[in-house]
């Protein structure tokens, strides 16, 4: 372990200001007197308290509610019984304004609490099994897990009870409450399919083989942006997970950066050291030589939300309830807990996509008739079957944008625009660049920020694609960055409809990505997006799109000069030239005829924009997307394209 203390060396001259903040006291000081704070009412908080400490304990103060507080609750794997949904239900309705927010951590979160009514809300939920404890700031956060774990039938290793065991090792335990450098995310899965986003935590435990012996390869150092990295440690069975887990949070405890507070997550301590001597670390401080990986087997695609069902292995049903974007009520939560009881095994679930499970379903279609799936579908359009959006501007004070109704916005826009009776598009949206809503690892993925328009900040996404969740899943890219908001669903719309035209029978979109987009550069892909909303506000017919057969080679050079001839030759029905090498005129003497005269009345903009990219002069042509894109910038148009 002499290259973690070197590297922690480096980083010790210095600590955050939440690092001198954690010295001034302990967390248990600051929840001890929370009784006072109730009946001393708000301005009796001190701000280190609202600021931190009462966090660590899942208490949240938000200006964005002058005076009133969220409680983020822990729900170990996202398992809730029916009584412990009827009070959350309860407090929710009674104290919260009826308001829940489920998140893509299988928990939920009460907002609209005032000082006096922590206390009591806290006794009730205790009451019943359900803690606050340790699901804010630096510390060991809310586990992850399949939602189905025992009862699917593509489980191979239950994992709720070494979940609930993990847990132990840490929960309400004094020296680990606020004691780590930074928050600490922590997954585990024994089955095929991923439905946990197993490989986005800082440490995570998916199902694996070694030697005929089923277990769980160990993985490091995800977080926002960045997928976690096997380990080379393969786990065959529960005491040595605990182990591993155990001398993980022990290490990063010990050794994890306190300087700079946007670089102390486990990642960058792996960063420093590299994966090799970091598993070494972890088997020397455990005392085990965990033997090295075996093959990983969470590399399966979910299903279960595409058919609002899933059959489990003793013939009863989970059945989905679709929540765009979280919102969700607690006055519904006692009704889902109702629901629970008379339809079900007095059990509810939560999936990573804010979303929820009636479990042990006999008769699908009693359950199905209730009222309940008039506000809440079982199968919603595929715009919003998989909606993820994390809390935004309302409730954040990182968020950049509003985002919860935004994504609903969206969805709704694109059913109406670009109606799909089936398939799969899971739009997940982050309202900053701290990622709460996993928008990188969505098949479309949009991140908050500000985009200028000549000169004024407005409300924008960056929209990313290709996130995956099978494999051991991919983090998507930006194809267009700091898009105006208003124009985003435009965007978005393009690429909906060569969805729609391209895609096979029953094709999602993560597999046509996959098949389609992935043989395309970012920029080409992010530029055709934009050229086709282009095209279709100023009522241009002109075939413009993507190809099942791409000749490009992802050479953005040639792609520029391929596009052009192809708009150009769709135009005038002429080639732009009489013959080409590579990617240029086959005689560079030769001129471009003037599309003008070609066809009269072609659009000046298109016009100006294929003349730079067909230039028969190379250093007078575009070779990047980037020097063509502010011809078809939507707010350069006059017309109204609502």
């Amino acid at each position: 372990m002499k290259a973690l203390q070197k590297a922690f060396n480096i980083h010790s001259h210095k600590i955050n200001k939440i690092e001198v903040i954690k010295n001034s006291k302990t967390a248990q000081e600051a929840y001890d007197m929370l009784e006072t704070y109730a009946v001393n009412g708000f301005d009796s908080v001190p701000p280190e308290d609202k600021s931190y400490f009462l966090k660590c304990f899942g208490i949240y103060y938000r200006p964005a509610t002058p005076e009133k507080f969220m409680l983020k609750l822990r729900i170990p794997g996202g398992f809730m019984t029916a009584e412990q949904a009827r009070v959350i239900g309860e407090c929710s309705l009674e104290f919260g304004q009826d308001y829940i927010d489920l998140t893509t951590r299988q928990q939920c979160e009460l907002r609209y609490l005032t000082i006096e009514s922590l206390p009591p809300i806290i006794k009730r939920l205790n009451a019943v099994g359900v803690s606050a404890f340790q699901t804010g700031v630096d510390n060991i956060r809310g586990i992850v897990a399949d939602p189905f774990d025992d009862l699917a039938f593509d489980n191979v290793i239950p994992s709720h009870g070494t979940l609930l065991r993990l847990q132990d090792i840490f929960l309400e335990k004094p020296e680990w409450i606020s004691t780590l450098p930074r928050k600490f995310n922590t997954s585990i899965t024994g089955n095929l399919s991923n439905r946990c986003n197993v490989y986005g935590n800082d440490c995570c435990f998916a199902l694996a083989q070694k030697d005929g012996v089923f277990g769980y390869n160990l993985y490091l150092g995800g977080r926002v942006g960045m997928l976690a990295k096997s380990a080379d440690i393969f786990l065959k069975n529960e005491e040595e997970v605990l182990a591993a887990f155990s001398a993980t949070i022990e290490l990063f405890k010990r050794y994890g950066f306190r300087d700079n507070r946007n670089k102390s997550r486990l990642y960058f301590l792996i960063d420093s050291v590299g994966m090799q001597e970091m598993a070494n670390s972890i088997r020397e401080h455990a005392g085990i030589e965990f033997a090295h990986a075996g093959e990983t087997m969470t590399t399966m695609n979910y299903i279960e939300a595409d058919h609002g069902k899933i059959q489990l292995r003793d013939g009863t049903f989970g059945v989905h309830v679709v929540v765009p974007s979280g919102i969700f009520k607690g006055s519904s939560f006692i009704k889902a807990a109702e629901l629970a009881i008379k339809h079900g095994n007095s059990e509810l679930r939560f999936d990573m996509e804010q979303s929820f499970y009636f479990m042990g379903v006999k008769d699908l279609n009693a359950l199905l008739q209730e009222d309940y799936f008039l506000e809440y579908k079982n199968i919603d359009t595929p715009y919003k079957n998989h909606l993820i959006a994390c809390a935004g501007t309302e409730h954040c004070p990182f968020g950049v944008i509003e985002n919860k109704n935004d994504a609903i916005s969206m969805a709704e826009y694109l059913d109406e625009k670009v109606p799909l009776e089936s398939g799969r598009v899971r739009m997940y949206w982050s309202a900053c660049v701290k990622g709460c809503g996993i928008h990188g690892l969505g098949d479309i993925g949009f991140e908050g920020c500000k985009a200028k328009i000549e000169g004024i900040n407005r409300e924008g996404v960056h929209i990313f694609l290709g996130g995956k969740l099978s494999g051991e899943s991919t983090e998507g890219q930006t194809v267009i960055k700091s898009v105006p908001l208003e124009y985003a669903k435009l965007y978005v719309e393009s690429l909906m409809l060569e969805y729609k035209r391209l895609r096979n029978e029953g094709e999602d979109f993560e597999s046509f990505h996959t098949r389609v987009l992935s043989y395309y550069t970012r920029a080409y892909v992010g530029f055709v997006m934009m050229l086709k909303a282009y095209l279709r506000a100023k009522n241009i017919d002109i075939v413009c799109g993507f190809e099942t057969k791409v000749l490009t080679g992802k050479n953005e050079e040639f792609e520029v000069f391929e596009l052009g001839r192809k708009l150009y030759y769709h135009l005038t029905k002429e080639e732009p030239y009489s013959s080409y090498e590579r990617f240029t005129p086959g005689n560079k003497r030769e001129k471009l005829t003037d599309i003008r005269k070609l066809v009269p009345g072609t659009d000046e903009v298109i016009v100006l924009m294929l003349e730079y990219m067909l230039n028969p002069d190379e250093r007078l042509r575009a070779v990047v997307f980037s020097e063509i894109t502010p011809y078809i910038l939507l707010y350069n148009i006059t017309k109204s394209i609502d």
